[in-house]
């Protein structure tokens, strides 16, 4: 009877440190499971909130500056525009004021001038 008692003592204590390995086993598994569940929901609000925020924001982003630069297109070609109207306005009052000076002839500058005070020739 003592034998057996004793095998029943060794077998009870063997069980016992093998529910207290399971114990710990289940303690681990129950924070790895939490664990995961915050990792989850973390990949979750990222994919689903976060992410589309971004991708939001940069869309945004993008179209102003398109948009800016479309602006900036626009103002560039008027003041060429502008540039170039003036330059015309510019050349055409020239040409005004070359007509004018010139008597309303031609504008050529190789025909000698009568008014000009140069010495004539005797003629008698």
């Amino acid at each position: 009877g003592g034998q057996q008692l004793q095998n029943c003592r060794k077998a009870y204590i063997e069980s016992i440190e093998l529910l207290v390995q399971l114990a710990n086993l289940q303690t681990a598994f129950v924070t790895l499971d939490h664990a995961l569940k915050v990792t989850n929901r973390r990949v979750n609000a990222l994919e689903n909130v976060v992410i589309p925020k971004i991708e939001n924001t940069i869309s945004y982003i993008k179209s102003e500056l398109d948009e800016l630069e479309r602006e900036e297109f626009f103002r560039l070609k008027k003041v060429q525009k502008n540039k170039a109207k003036h330059a015309e306005e510019e050349a055409a009052f020239k040409e005004r004021e070359a007509m004018a000076a010139g008597g309303g002839g031609a504008s050529d500058s190789s025909a000698p001038s009568l008014l000009s005070a140069g010495q004539d020739d005797d003629v008698l």
